[in-house]
C-alpha cells in the first residue's frame, strides 16, 4: 500500500553577512579599546566544511557511497560559533542514476587552529538520513541493497532475501526497462521511519512499507523502499512477500508513472503484480470490498485518487486498493497482460480516455461497467 511519492526540493536561502564599516575621523585617535571579536570569515567556515566533508564518515564505510559532498548555501556566525545551511549530495554506487540530496544544518566552533565541525543534522523540516539514527548495517543481496539501523543481522538478511525474490517476480510482470535492483531501508521504529519520510508517524501506522521516488523519466536517485518495522513484523510470510513485491513494482514502473497516471492503475497494477501467479481468489484478496458488496454497497466508479490517501478510514482505503487490484486483474484476464502493461505505459503520457481506447478499445464507462459486473459475480 504505497502512494507514488514525489520528491520535494528544499530551497536553501543564502544569508550574506558583512562587517560594519569602520568610523573615520580627523581628530587624534582615542585610547585603545578592548579588542572586538574577529570579523566574520565565511570563506574559512566554508573551507572547514569542505575539508570535513571531503569523504564520508568512517562509520559509513560499508555503504557504497560515491560523489559525497556538502554544498554550502549560507553561513551565519556568532562569535566563536557558526551555523551553516548546506545540501548533502551523494550516490549509492550501482543504484543511483543521479545524486540524492538532503538539506543539512552544520555547526562549527572556532578553535585556536581554525573552525571545527561539532554537529551535523537535518535542516529544520527536512527528512533525516538513515545514518542520522545510528550506525547503519549493510546487507547486499543478488538484486538488493539493504541498509538498517537497530535491526538484527537476521532481520536484514531476511529482507534482502525477500527483496531478491521480489525483483524477478516484478520483472516477469513488467517487461518494460528498469534497473532490476532495489534499495531497502530498515529503520528501528515507526517513529524512525516517519523521520526518514518527513511526515507524522500516524501516517504510516499499519502499513508494511512505502516507496519514495521521483515520477517520470530522466536520471534520478533510485527509489527507496522504506520498511515499517511494526507493520511488517505483523505480516505472515505470504503477506511480507506481497508487500515487498508491491513496493518493488512501484520501483520498476517509476519511469512510466506520471501525474497523469490514475492511482487506481498504479496501485492496482502493483497489487496485480504481487498477486500474479498465486492462488489468491478475489474474496481472499479483497475482503473489505467483498463485505461491502454483500451489504449492497457496490461502488459506482473506479476509486478516485484521494481514496488512496494515508491517514483516513483504513477500511475505505482497503476497499480502494482492493478495487484497484480487481480492475487490473480484470484487464489482464479480459484483454491480456500485454494490454494491461500498454495501458499503464500510455496512461502516464496521454489522457486516460485516449490510453483506454488505444490499449483496450474501450472507454472509462465500458471499463467501469465491466469492473462492476466482475465485483457482482466474484464478491457475492
Amino acid at each position: 500500500m504505497t502512494p507514488v511519492r514525489r520528491r520535494t526540493a528544499v530551497r536553501l536561502l543564502a544569508l550574506a553577512l558583512c562587517p560594519l564599516p569602520a568610523l573615520a575621523g580627523c581628530t587624534d585617535p582615542a585610547p585603545s579599546a578592548p579588542s572586538a571579536p574577529s570579523a566574520p570569515d565565511d570563506a574559512a567556515v566554508r573551507r572547514a566544511v569542505a575539508d570535513w566533508s571531503a569523504a564520508p564518515p568512517a562509520r559509513l564505510a560499508g555503504i557504497p557511497l560515491e560523489d559525497w559532498s556538502y554544498r554550502v548555501a549560507s553561513v551565519r556566525q556568532d562569535g566563536v560559533r557558526a551555523s551553516v545551511r548546506a545540501e548533502l549530495r551523494y550516490r549509492l554506487a550501482g543504484h543511483d542514476a543521479a545524486p540524492a540530496s538532503s538539506a543539512r544544518e552544520v555547526e562549527l566552533t572556532r578553535t585556536g587552529t581554525g573552525w571545527r565541525v561539532t554537529a551535523d543534522r537535518p535542516a529544520p523540516g527536512a527528512p533525516a538520513q538513515l545514518w542520522d539514527q545510528g550506525d547503519p548495517a549493510v546487507v547486499r543481496g543478488a538484486h538488493s541493497l539493504v541498509l538498517g539501523v537497530g535491526r538484527s543481522p537476521r532481520e536484514l538478511a531476511d529482507l534482502a532475501a525477500a527483496a531478491d525474490r521480489a525483483v524477478p517476480a516484478v520483472s516477469a510482470a513488467w517487461p518494460g526497462p528498469w534497473a532490476g535492483r532495489v534499495v531497502v531501508l530498515a529503520p528501528a521504529t515507526l517513529d524512525a521511519m516517519a523521520a526518514l519520510l518527513g511526515r507524522p508517524a500516524d501516517t504510516y501506522r499499519g502499513l508494511g512499507a512505502v516507496t519514495t521516488g521521483s515520477t517520470g523519466g530522466g536520471p534520478a536517485p533510485a527509489d527507496r523502499v522504506v520498511v515499517n518495522p511494526e507493520g511488517y513484523a505483523g505480516l505472515s510470510e505470504a503477506g511480507r512477500r506481497i508487500v515487498l513485491t508491491h513496493e518493488v513494482t512501484h520501483v520498476a514502473t517509476r519511469a512510466a508513472t506520471s501525474a497523469r497516471t490514475p492511482q487506481w492503475l498504479s496501485e492496482g497494477f502493483a497489487d496485480w503484480a504481487a498477486y500474479r501467479g498465486t492462488p489468491t481468489t478475489p474474496g481472499e484478496g479483497a475482503p473489505e470490498l467483498a463485505r461491502a458488496v454483500r451489504r449492497g454497497e457496490l461502488p459506482g466508479a473506479l476509486p478516485a485518487d484521494d481514496a488512496f490517501a494515508f491517514g483516513g478510514d483504513p477500511a475505505a482505503a482497503a476497499r480502494a486498493y482492493e478495487g484497484a487490484w480487481l480492475a487490473c486483474r480484470l484487464v489482464a484476464a479480459r484483454w491480456g497482460e500485454a494490454a494491461l502493461v500498454r495501458l499503464y505505459e500510455l496512461a502516464g503520457r496521454e489522457p486516460l480516455p485516449v490510453a483506454l481506447e488505444r490499449a483496450l478499445g474501450t472507454d472509462a464507462a465500458g471499463l467501469t461497467e465491466a469492473w462492476r459486473e466482475t465485483l457482482r459475480q466474484e464478491l457475492r
